[in-house]
């Protein structure tokens, strides 16, 4: 029996489902973020609140010498420290000589107080610096070492004691060295207060000496902080640039923290979430393989974009063509979306020399046909049944 024809106000319906449903569609239809337009009028959107930049070769070009602190760069110091000097709180040994026995501090002949002082010395107990910065030595009184190198202590005990003592000799060494150390602590070891040696400490000896770290290299960053100011940087970075491996200097506070470089990445990208460097720096076009590449059925080449907080200092080495339309930092700070179109062959090299920094959002946008996809798919299970019930009518007399 053949199926008759749909009446007219029928057809006139089912067209009607369609047209609303085409219509009203893009309103409704689920998504994972933005649309591409969405995304170019951000300066529009966020009522000039976000910069809209295209990552163009001179872009990147301008960006690259962009660093973040590095440990050299800030403290400059590749030379070890200067002599140790005393400070508060060392404990300093004294032993004291003289020319011959009977004097103030040559003991009586066939004693002997010091091993090897061949019975012509003394040893003074050892002290700990006092906060006025002193010492007592017999016959000599308080004596001012802070500051001050041993020899230069010695020249002074001795200076006192001449006319007093025959020919006297002093050796002045510190025992227990509190002020010349760097505080390590964080993800290492069992932390300590390290001394540091008179040849000189890098950052890595502090580290080794205070016990290791406990966490992967590439989880680690390393705050240094000195005079009032901290520096962080990646631990590979010190591993991969002998010159980041500086010296520590005395009362340097070493912190090592388990912070994991990473971008978050979200869109029609093979993979969402959280995306780790696995390495000192990273680059969009190793961002991009490391977020399993663009979907071919959802990914819109021409929509990829990549946000973060860019310093005005950086934003001022951009052309002024590009910046012109920046708005006005917040604390120091503009959101920027660099917008890059990867459908063009050109974007392939440029990728190549855009660095990619901690905390970035990667994000790329569904290609317009994915919309007309999810429509179809949903007017079909709309009107559906509602064909499926006008057919079965249509067989009934």
């Amino acid at each position: 029996m053949k199926p008759l024809p749909l009446p007219r106000h029928r057809r006139s319906i089912t067209a009607a489902c369609l047209a609303v449903v085409l219509l009203g569609g893009c309103s409704i239809l689920p998504r994972s973020g933005p649309y591409r337009t969405d995304m170019l009028a951000v300066q529009q959107k966020m009522q000039g609140h976000a910069a809209l930049i295209e990552l163009t070769q001179p872009v990147a070009e301008a960006l690259a010498p962009v660093r973040e602190p590095t440990l050299e760069g800030v403290f400059g110091d590749y030379r070890p420290a200067g002599e140790q000097r005393i400070g508060i709180g060392d404990q300093v040994e004294i032993i004291l000589w003289e020319a011959g026995t009977g004097g103030l501090f040559g003991a009586p002949t066939g004693s002997s107080l010091v091993p090897g002082a061949a019975s012509h010395g003394t040893a003074i107990p050892p002290q700990v610096v006092a906060r006025d910065g002193a010492i007592t030595v017999p016959f000599a009184g308080r004596v001012r070492v802070v500051g001050r190198t041993p020899p230069e202590v010695e020249q002074e005990i001795v200076d006192r004691l001449a006319g007093k003592a025959v020919n006297p000799q002093a050796l002045v060494t510190v025992t227990r060295n509190v002020s010349n150390t760097a505080t390590v602590m964080g993800e290492v070891g069992p932390g300590a207060r390290v001394p540091l040696s008179v040849r000189g400490d890098r950052l890595l000896d502090v580290i080794a000496t205070a016990g290791g770290i406990r966490a992967p290299v590439s989880d680690i960053v390393v705050a240094l902080s000195r005079d009032g100011r901290t520096v962080r940087v990646p631990l590979e970075e010190v591993l991969d640039t002998p010159r980041e491996n500086i010296y520590i200097r005395p009362d340097d506070q070493v912190v090592l923290i388990r912070d994991p470089q990473s971008i978050t990445v979200f869109g029609a990208f093979g993979r969402n979430g959280d995306v780790p460097f696995g390495g000192a720096s990273l680059t969009l076009d190793g961002a991009l393989a490391k977020a399993g590449g663009l979907l071919d059925d959802r990914a819109n080449p021409a929509g990829v974009f990549v946000l973060r907080y860019e310093p005005e200092a950086v934003i001022g080495l951009l052309p002024p063509a590009v910046r012109a339309g920046a708005p006005a930092p917040q604390q120091g700070f503009i959101p920027v979306v660099y917008h890059i179109d990867m459908s063009q062959p050109a974007s392939l090299f440029t990728s190549r020399h855009f660095v990619m920094r901690n905390n970035d959002i990667m994000y790329v946008s569904d290609a317009p046909i994915v919309d007309v996809n999810k429509l179809f798919n949903l007017f079909g299970q709309l009107v559906s049944p509602a064909v499926t019930a006008l057919t079965v009518n249509a067989y009934v007399p």
